[in-house]
């Protein structure tokens, strides 16, 4: 499946940003969707994921409450919508594929997914 990710950019602290990723490829309605981020110098973390088919979703406790994660099926998109953003939310964000159905905990492990679309860069400003 190929992955487009897009919405990334400059942003002050407190400020939102949507990020969207274009899936195609694979049925959108099977399998988990999932946001990951990589900060300069620190490994890659997962962020949030859903389940594509009944909209069951995960997060990081670090973002829990301040972003939210959505889908389309209409539109083979999935979305990571950003609020009360923190410097330290600064990093490259991937979107990735799992073709299997998976736990909310599972969906946390990047070795689940399969296919990765090419980031884009949030950077938050104190």
């Amino acid at each position: 499946v190929q992955l487009q990710a897009s919405g990334g950019g400059l942003v002050q602290a407190g400020g939102s940003l949507r990020l969207s990723c274009a899936a195609s490829g694979r049925t959108f309605s099977s399998g988990v969707m999932g946001w990951f981020r990589q900060a300069p110098g620190k490994e890659r973390e997962f962020v949030a994921g859903i389940r594509s088919s009944v909209g069951m979703t995960s997060y990081a406790d670090s973002v829990k409450g301040r972003f939210t994660i959505s889908r389309d099926n209409a539109k083979n998109t999935v979305y990571l919508q950003m609020n009360s953003l923190k410097p330290d939310d600064t990093a490259v964000y991937y979107c990735a594929s799992a073709p299997r159905v998976l736990t909310t905990q599972a969906m946390r492990w990047s070795d689940e997914y399969d296919s990765w679309g090419q980031g884009t860069l949030v950077t938050v400003s104190s």
